[in-house]
Formats: C-alpha cells, sequence, structure tokens
C-alpha cells in the first residue's frame, strides 16, 4: 500500500508541476490524485471506521484554510471593483526607472503583507502596464514585483498561503512570525532590487500610451476610499480576532465578510440595478479564482493520506539521519518550492514534524515560514505570485531563469542568513 501511494502522490506531483506541456489543469490533477489515494488507503486499510475518522479530521482542517482563502479573495474582488486600489497607485509618480523600482517594491512588499502575495502581484503588474510602455521595463518590473510579493507575504500570517497555513495550524502564532521575519523578508527584496536598480542607472521611465476604452468602471470617491480601508481594517483585524476570541482565524474573515457586503448594499440601495450589480459582493463571489480554491482542496486532502499513513513521518526521520541539520533541512526545503507548488510542501511538511517535538514559533516553523514562502520567487512557477505574472505579461520560463532567478536567489540566501543570525542572537 504504500509503495502504490508514494507512485501515485509523485505522479500527481509530476502533473501539476508541468500543467503548462501536459495542458492539464494542475487543479484537476491535484483533485485526480486526492480521490487516487484516498481510494488505496481505503481498500487496503480494512478499518472503515478509522479512514472515515482520518478523512473527517483531514477535511476540517482543509475546510477551515479554504473558508479563510475564499474571504480574503473575495474582499480584495469587492476592494477592486470599487477601484480602491486607486488610492495606491494613484500616488506612484516618477520620472526614473530605478526609482520607480524601489517605489514599486517597497508598496508591493507592504501591500502583499496586508493582503496576500497573489492579489498584490494581480494588483502591482496590471498597475505597471498603464505606467510603462516598454514591454523589457515591464518584465523585469514583474519579476521584481513576485519577487517583493512573495517576500511581503512571508512575514505575517495572511500574507501567503504557506504561512496562513502555518497560522492557522498552530505552528507558528502573528505575533512572532512578525517579529521573526520581518528584517530577513526585507533583505530578500532590497538585495534584489539594490543589483536590479544599479544596473538600470538613470534609464528614463518610457510611459505607456493613453488609450480610452470606454470600459472603465467609475465610482466615487467615498466609495473607493470606504470600500478600500473597510476591506483592508477587515484583513488586519483577522489576526486580532483570533487573538481575542481564540476561534480560528475563517470565522473572522468571513465575519468581516458579512460586514463588508452589508455596508456595500446600503452604500448602493439606491442605485439602478445594473449598476448596483456591478459593485455587490454576489458578483465579486463569481470573480474569485475558485480553480486556484479547488486545487488547495485537493493537494491539502492528499498529503493528508501520506500523514495519516506515517509516509511523511518516516520521511523526516530519513532526512534527520541523513542531513542531520535542521536549518539545512529547511533551506533544502525553499529551493524544492521553486521547482514544484510551496502549498503541498508546506502542507507535507506540518505533518512531517509535530508539535510536540517542535512547540509553536521555534526555530523550524519560522524559518520554514521565510524558505517556503521566498524560495518560490527563483522559478516562476514556484509561486501564485509568479505563475500569475506569467499569465499578466506573458513571461517566458527560460527569460525568467535568465534574468531574474540569480537576483531571487541572492535574496534567498542573504534573507536566510539574516534569520540565521537573528536567530543566534537573540533566539526563542
Amino acid at each position: 500500500m504504500l509503495t502504490a501511494l508514494v507512485i501515485v502522490f509523485v505522479l500527481a506531483y509530476a502533473a501539476i508541476a508541468l500543467e503548462h506541456p501536459l495542458k492539464v489543469n494542475k487543479s484537476a490533477s491535484a483533485l485526480i490524485g486526492a480521490g487516487l489515494l484516498w481510494t488505496i488507503y481505503a481498500l487496503s486499510s480494512g478499518d472503515v471506521h478509522l479512514v472515515s475518522e482520518n478523512l473527517s479530521e483531514s477535511l476540517m482542517a482543509t475546510a477551515q484554510i479554504v473558508f479563510f482563502l475564499m474571504g480574503a479573495m473575495t474582499i480584495v474582488e469587492v476592494v477592486d471593483a470599487h477601484n480602491g486600489f486607486e488610492v495606491i497607485t494613484s500616488r506612484i509618480k516618477t520620472e526614473r526607472l530605478s526609482k520607480l523600482m524601489w517605489m514599486v517594491g517597497f508598496v508591493t512588499f507592504f501591500l502583499s503583507a496586508i493582503l496576500d502575495n497573489l492579489t498584490t502581484t494581480i494588483v502591482m503588474v496590471s498597475l505597471m502596464k498603464k505606467l510603462l510602455g516598454k514591454r523589457d521595463d515591464r518584465l523585469f518590473f514583474a519579476g521584481i514585483i513576485v519577487i517583493a510579493a512573495n517576500a511581503g507575504g512571508a512575514w505575517t500570517p495572511i500574507g501567503d498561503v504557506t504561512t496562513t497555513m502555518l497560522w492557522i495550524g498552530g505552528q507558528i502564532t502573528a505575533a512572532e512570525i512578525m517579529k521573526g521575519l520581518f528584517l530577513p523578508s526585507l533583505i530578500n527584496m532590497i538585495v534584489p532590487l539594490a543589483v536590479t536598480s544599479y544596473m538600470m542607472g538613470d534609464r528614463p521611465v518610457v510611459p505607456q500610451k493613453q488609450r480610452e476604452t470606454g470600459e472603465e468602471f467609475h465610482t466615487s470617491a467615498f466609495e473607493s476610499n470606504l470600500m478600500f480601508f473597510l476591506g483592508l481594517g477587515i484583513l488586519v483585524a483577522v489576526p486580532v480576532f483570533k487573538a481575542v476570541t481564540h476561534l480560528p482565524p475563517f470565522m473572522g474573515i468571513l465575519f468581516g465578510l458579512g460586514i463588508l457586503w452589508a455596508v456595500g448594499d446600503l452604500v448602493h440601495r439606491q442605485e439602478e440595478d445594473l449598476r448596483k450589480q456591478r459593485l455587490t459582493l454576489a458578483r465579486a463571489l463569481t470573480r474569485i479564482d475558485m480553480s486556484a480554491v479547488v486545487f488547495f482542496i485537493g493537494i491539502l486532502l492528499a498529503v493528508a493520506v501520506l500523514e495519516h499513513t506515517h509516509i511523511l513521518a518516516s520521511i523526516a526521520q530519513w532526512l534527520d539521519q541523513t542531513v542531520g541539520r535542521q536549518d539545512i533541512i529547511v533551506l533544502l526545503i525553499g529551493l524544492v518550492s521553486a521547482i514544484v507548488d510551496n502549498v503541498p510542501l508546506v502542507a507535507a511538511s506540518m505533518g512531517m514534524y509535530s508539535l510536540e517535538q517542535y512547540p509553536p514559533d521555534s526555530f523550524l516553523w519560522e524559518f520554514m515560514a521565510y524558505c517556503a514562502g521566498t524560495g518560490g520567487s527563483i522559478l516562476i512557477i514556484g509561486s501564485a505570485a509568479g505563475v500569475a505574472a506569467m499569465g499578466l505579461e506573458k513571461i517566458d520560463f527560460i527569460w525568467y531563469v535568465r534574468k531574474i532567478s540569480l537576483l531571487a536567489l541572492m535574496g534567498y540566501f542573504a534573507g536566510a542568513f539574516v534569520y540565521i543570525v537573528e536567530m543566534r542572537l537573540f533566539g526563542h
């Protein structure tokens, strides 16, 4: 049984990694993998009660992450529908490419920490399409945005889905992860930014020619500001809600979603149906990336089988015996996340190491959040932010390897070094 489970998981994983050449959506591969793994486990186990119990337990853990993601994605869509992000993007103005890159890098870094790296990448790459006329410049900026978004997402519990998973799973707490990873994440972004801006020198910004499409849907300044600050406030309040009530984060995000929905309906209650329909939360629910949500469901359920059959615990033991050093093991996991999706990697790591062995906020979990969150920047397929940028700007995989991968790798190791030094000096 164990051999069959490993083979099916590896094949499903390969299908996810080779999504573009195979022309099969990774969500389909994840769901097929999960279905086959649970089927093999159920037929081989013979203990129906145990399998049902394990499945219920896994479903509960998966549902918490999925509800949280759906809530966060919907809030962001509502803000975007009201042109709420113009509050930030309209303030970015400069004539030198290098200066613009620093501004974009820092805005992306902090916006990603508050929202999430996927959403921030979509917003910032879309903004660059409006600001920059030269495609080469836009590609370079897209690469830097991916690095900055992943770095920014790594140091807060809501900035990256992998950090969110560790936070919901109880491996990290909000205050400690922000305190421990802020400096390493900042260094991870600053190193590539410094190198790139030096290479750019004094090159001017070539602006994009303005085109009147007539498709823009205008909202008042009051509506944009209200939805931006309310949406942002709800996302930022979720960790506080968890700390005060001790309820899981998905409950906080759903509560906030209800508030945003009610406020939206009240603001637009006097408007004609067509305009109201474009701006309501019901429409935002239809715009969220459900294939990404389904992918998380499939991959988390697939990894759960390996956890319940103790395959992951055996791998952890083998790694400890072969490599021995915790920091090297986690660094390797981060590098692997550049090749394959970091969601299943972190899900697997959560199953490999127990909270009894490594309590919340220990070196292993914090360093895991950093490495899995930022290691995905090394290749464009290694993170959700990278895949989004790839789709928006039609970035070639080989171009990214040649132009951006080395910069991302430099940032990755620089940040890792800072975190290790930080732990040695001020460790828990």
